[in-house]
């Protein structure tokens, strides 16, 4: 296992870029502790691929360093960084049976047979491939195959990470959850460092001890399921989590009281002076809906436009003075005739430019 640190890495595809719209990866200044899961999480084109590429050293950077411990592996090959890569379309040998496919990576390298014999075995159970372990992997299913794929990286002991580039893709859905569950199990086990870049958010939140959230080529924001939900440090962020994301409406701030859909509203913290692009941003789970505000709160009226039921709990859709506003209520409540929406003073977020602007208690 080791410590992976990233010094003013960035990266472009073009020759001579000259300015941050020129690259793919924008500056990053971060370090991965060792034996830590982690997730790349964005939509498609972010430069997750690209960011896990430049680890692995399939891909050099243009500018900065990697290196892994106090050792510099910027234009080291994977193999010479000692790291396991397991790819969104299987990569295994069709002409080896799965155990000879579990057993090629060790083999390898060297281990004993009856270690490598030990582990295969263990991998075999572990992916409920058991019984077609004398099979060729010629015929077996697309998720047969990437369980196959899984196991080759998850295999090896010694290696100083493995990385996941988008590994489920192409697992039926129960058995993502499965397989999701098992690599959590396996990562408290052995305490591999190891980095998983999805698109899905549950993927993410459920296998990761922290989260990288990439947007158009840059990390927005590094923290725990917990500190993404509650405090997104960019508006992307609080669209991307969540499901739904959070209501973001134009907004402004004076002092302690944040201004919204020409109301006001004391949120217990004083904001330092900011300036005109400033937006506020309410989980749906934190708004209310009521027919009338009570004593102390403050309440918008509200024209509702769809509600949908998703089982658990409803969600209402609808506008506030004119902007797009989302509310989650309980499955078994109705949605007033005439609504206010209240929000939950504490939850309110404050954002200049897109960015997270922290008050003060």
């Amino acid at each position: 296992m080791a410590q992976i640190t990233l010094d003013q890495l960035a990266h472009s595809y073009l020759p001579n870029p000259q300015n941050d719209a020129d690259y793919a990866l924008k500056r990053i200044d971060y370090v991965w502790e060792d034996g830590g899961a982690y997730a790349l999480l964005g939509p498609s084109g972010c430069g997750k691929t690209t960011l896990l590429n430049i680890i692995s050293g399939l891909l050099t950077p243009s500018g900065g360093h990697v290196k892994f411990d106090e050792h510099n592996v910027t234009h080291l090959s994977p193999e010479q960084r000692n790291i396991a890569q397991v790819f969104q379309f299987p990569v295994i040998y069709d002409t080896m049976t799965v155990a000879e496919n579990l057993a090629f990576p060790l083999l390898n390298r060297g281990i004993e047979r009856s270690e490598v014999d030990k582990r295969v075995g263990e991998m075999l159970e572990t992916l409920d491939l058991t019984a077609k372990a004398r099979r060729r992997a010629h015929g077996l299913s697309a998720d047969e195959k990437q369980k196959i794929s899984l196991g080759r990286g998850l295999v090896r002991y010694d290696v100083n990470a493995i990385l996941f580039d988008e590994p489920l893709t192409v697992i039926d859905p129960h058995m993502k959850w499965q397989l999701r569950t098992k690599l959590k199990e396996l990562h408290e086990q052995f305490s591999h460092t190891m980095i998983y870049v999805t698109h899905d958010q549950t993927e993410a939140l459920t296998f990761a001890d922290k989260v990288v959230v990439m947007y158009e080529g840059e990390v927005v924001q590094i923290g725990t399921p917990e500190e993404l939900f509650d405090e997104p440090a960019h508006t992307f962020v609080g669209y991307f989590i969540g499901s739904p994301g959070m209501n973001i409406l134009p907004g402004g701030v004076d002092g302690s009281t944040v201004n919204v859909a020409g109301k006001q509203i004391n949120v217990g913290k004083r904001y330092p002076k900011t300036g005109t692009n400033i937006e506020i941003g309410i989980r749906p789970e934190f708004v209310k809906l009521t027919e009338s505000a009570a004593s102390g709160e403050v309440g918008m009226p509200m024209t509702v436009h769809s509600v949908e039921d998703i089982g658990r709990y409803k969600i209402v859709r609808g506008d506030v003075g004119g902007h797009e506003l989302g509310a989650v209520i309980n499955e078994s409540d109705s949605v007033p005739a005439n609504p206010v929406a209240v929000f939950d003073p504490a939850r309110i977020n404050v954002y200049e430019d897109s960015h997270l602007v922290r008050g003060q208690i």
